[in-house]
């Protein structure tokens, strides 16, 4: 079966207005000057609107949608039970001078879902949550460093940074320490050089980095790490922005049998209503009571509504189990559809966070080549980016997902003739 590409001359249209008014255009990870969308002409920069898997950008052209907005999409776009709550708070307040009501009640549901948690402060991002506990994790400390573990993406502000960034100061990262992941001798040196002077060590609950296979640790990696951080007063902050709730829904340190100090959670707490959530342990909360840190919007009630639908919708359907079962269906054929048509797609990390990479040409060309030919067809895949499964995606939706996949392989094999 073959698929006819789509044309994006809107698209274009709008991004040409966009760049006038807008820096880059659309900035950041979702717009062309990132340098992931390759060739640029194969992408929509621009949606018009969606629903459950699906979004339709402004040509019109429909997606099958394994992003899922990076994220925050866990049940489907527009997802009527999760509005309805949404809709009924926004009709009574959302953002005013004193909080509503409903945030006690959704910190009393988070505190009670997830396993490490006796506390609750929210935010807006998931960056919000990362700053929030590394100030924590100092003020606590009275300490400076914190340790990252290589490839790390935990926010965008500058301690977070590198050092060679845009905007950036030496003395804004000169706290900062990185090592390896799965490397327990080098952890324990590290801390041993720097006793009494780590702070925290922060991390994701597994290697799901961009351009590389992502590497799932295990149990006993986190029992050592957890050990080492008791042994020297280091506080552990779990980034579980991006995986929460996809692991499990007491929280990826409970998946993987340890307790975290901190953990931070953002993208599928409230189906895309914007919300964030740094969660700790006991011994944390008096300090974090006494930062001075808030936000605007951040006791905003609209989100808090939306989260307390989605988390109890979460646990009535065991979606972790969900994602599992549709997570494997996809990646198990698409490397069917790879080796068909003579390819070899690698597919790592957890199956409701599965990242993809053709392994046939290590500058990753043909990768990008095929990821592109999927996009043009309707299946909105990234090139470098782990993917996420929501619970709207349908049987019908994978099958047609593989069909699509199956098409591209061959067009990038058309086009590489010295292939063979």
């Amino acid at each position: 079966m073959s698929f006819p590409e789509y044309t994006h001359e809107k698209s274009r249209e709008w991004f040409t207005r966009a760049t006038k008014v807008i820096p880059a255009g659309v900035y950041g990870h979702l717009g062309p000057s990132e340098g992931l969308f390759i060739p640029v002409e194969k992408w929509p920069l621009f949606s018009e609107r969606a629903q459950g898997s699906y979004f339709w950008d402004v040509d019109g052209n429909k997606y099958i949608d394994y992003m899922c907005a990076y994220g925050p999409n866990i049940f489907g776009y527009n997802d009527p039970e999760i509005d309805a709550a949404a809709i009924a708070q926004m009709k009574l307040e959302n953002c005013t001078s004193s909080p509503s009501k409903i945030m006690v009640e959704c910190a009393e549901l988070l505190v009670d879902t997830v396993a490490s948690a006796d506390w609750c402060f929210f935010a807006k991002n998931g960056n919000d949550t990362t700053q929030v506990a590394a100030i924590a994790a100092r003020a606590y400390t009275h300490r400076k460093k914190i340790i990252f573990f290589k490839g790390y993406y935990h926010g965008v502000s500058p301690w977070q940074a590198k050092k060679d960034y845009p905007g950036i100061l030496e003395e804004e990262v000169q706290n900062n320490i990185i090592v390896p992941w799965d490397d327990i001798p080098t952890l324990e040196k590290v801390v041993a050089e720097n006793e009494g002077e780590i702070a925290a060590i922060i991390a994701q609950p597994y290697d799901h980095g961009n351009f590389h296979d992502n590497v799932i640790m295990t149990k006993e990696f986190w029992a050592k790490v957890r050990n080492i951080c008791d042994k020297n007063g280091i506080q552990l902050i779990i980034d579980d922005v991006r995986a929460g709730f996809r692991l499990d829904i007491a929280g990826s340190d409970h998946y993987f049998g340890f307790k975290a100090d901190m953990i931070c959670f953002c993208k599928a707490l409230a189906n895309g209503y914007n919300m964030s959530a740094l969660m700790g342990r006991e011994h944390l909360k008096s300090t974090v009571s006494g930062l001075s840190i808030t936000g605007s919007y951040w006791m905003s009630a609209v989100p808090f509504a939306a989260c307390i639908a989605c988390v109890n919708k979460m646990k009535r359907m065991n979606t972790p189990q969900l994602f599992d079962i549709l997570g494997t269906k996809v990646a198990n054929g698409l490397i069917v559809a790879a080796k068909e048509n003579g390819f070899n797609l690698v597919v790592s990390g957890k199956p409701s966070l599965f990242y993809l990479r053709v392994a046939d040409d290590d500058s990753l060309f043909l990768h990008q080549e095929w990821i592109a030919e999927c996009v043009s067809r309707g299946i909105f895949f990234a090139s470098h980016h782990n993917h996420f499964i929501n619970a709207s995606l349908t049987d019908e939706d994978i099958n047609h997902t593989l069909e699509v996949a199956d098409d591209a392989f061959k067009a990038v094999r058309k086009n590489h003739p010295e292939l063979g």
